[in-house]
């Protein structure tokens, strides 16, 4: 079992070993690995193991059956590793026991009973094991990643790299780009954590990614494509722009998952940090702004719709009026969408969140976006997503 939080790299870890050992196939002592991954949360019971059909009374082999009968039919020497990539579950992982013992049988309720070869593993990836009995845990072994251990800065440089080749052409711009992350990224990610509050609980590797994942929605104008080329007089004027994007970014990763109070604080302490390159106005928190990178200044949001005509077709329940709120949530939200990020939303229920996203989905988006609303509750099943 690898157990620990999100970050940690549980999923790279197992990866990078299957892959290490399938490189030294030639040794005697290695083999060929396969690994095997499924959600078992994600299914019902009867879809995991295998039911009988209510309508034909026949016998349906379930996913995880019919994995172990793949792998225990392989004759030659390849490990399989069958990876459970979800949360434990009372129900479902009682029902291992047997294959986790020395019997390392499955035994299904159909009355079959699947031996498991002496080339194949059952490993689990699981945030935490409170729902697990002492049966399971004492059968198997267990590593625990911490995403604390393994740090930020493998995430920054491994970012780093990925940044637009021109960017190169320009001397100081990536050293200056690496610096920001000193400067700003790793005080600001310690004063968050000591001094605000959290409604929805984050892992610092996430929210250093989210602030990689906004710079990469500004940096994808500068990858040369087909119909694109880059040139050096392109990268000379944005590179003026780096840092107060960075700013920016920071401020829309690192600081917006705290409280009004936190963000308040956050606004200040970032304050005190700003070369003069980034010329922050004076008044107001860091989150009122935003950076125009053609005009190279930062505008009020409200300065960046049309003043607000109500629509004399409208009825009263239909009319929404851009707020500061919405307006930077619409942008952040649009930027990230655009650049095939996910993005998360969450917040109290009557925050305007279903109002905000179909507004921005219906008026900011490229005509090539179409969106599914689907709606789910604890009820939801996989069938009907």
């Amino acid at each position: 079992m690898i157990v620990g939080p999100t970050g940690g790299g549980k999923t790279c870890n197992y990866k990078t070993l299957a892959h290490a050992m399938t490189a030294l196939k030639e040794m005697e002592q290695f083999e060929k690995v396969n690994y095997h991954i499924l959600n078992p949360k994600s299914i019902l019971q009867g879809q995991l193991y295998g039911d009988f059909d209510p309508a034909t009374t026949e016998w349906e082999d379930g996913i995880l059956a019919k994995i172990i009968q793949k792998c225990a039919a392989d004759e030659s020497p390849e490990k399989h590793w069958v990876m459970f990539d979800g949360p434990v579950d009372a129900i479902w992982i009682e029902n291992m026991n047997t294959v986790l013992d020395d019997n390392k049988k499955l035994c299904l309720n159909s009355g079959q009973i699947i031996n498991l070869t002496a080339q194949m593993t059952m490993m689990f990836e699981v945030e935490d094991l409170a729902a697990a009995s002492p049966a399971t845990v004492s059968r198997c072994g267990m590593v625990y990643m911490e995403p604390g251990a393994l740090g930020n800065e493998p995430l920054v440089k491994s970012w780093l790299q990925t940044c637009p080749p021109a960017f190169k052409t320009r001397k100081q711009l990536m050293p200056n780009l690496e610096a920001l992350f000193g400067k700003y990224m790793f005080p600001m990610l310690k004063f968050m954590r000591k001094n605000c509050a959290e409604p929805v609980p984050t892992v610092d590797n996430n929210i250093v990614q989210s602030l990689m994942r906004i710079l990469d929605c500004y940096f994808a104008d500068y990858y040369e494509s087909e119909l694109q080329k880059v040139t050096p007089e392109m990268v000379e004027e944005f590179e003026g722009s780096v840092e107060p994007l960075f700013v920016f970014a920071l401020a829309w990763s690192i600081g917006c998952t705290c409280t009004l109070e936190g963000r308040e604080k956050f606004s200040q302490k970032l304050r005190t940090m700003m070369s003069d390159k980034v010329n922050f106005p004076a008044e107001g928190l860091v989150y009122d702004y935003m950076w125009n990178k053609t005009k190279k200044e930062w505008v009020i949001w409200t300065d960046t719709v049309p003043a607000y005509q109500v629509d004399s077709k409208l009825g009263y329940t239909e009319i929404v009026v851009p707020t500061f709120d919405s307006i930077r949530m619409q942008y952040v939200t649009a930027l990230l969408l655009k650049e095939k990020k996910h993005v998360l939303c969450p917040g109290p229920t009557g925050t305007g969140k279903t109002v905000n996203i179909a507004m921005m989905l219906q008026n900011q988006m490229p005509e090539d976006y179409q969106y599914i609303p689907v709606t789910f509750s604890a009820q939801t099943s996989a069938n009907q997503t």
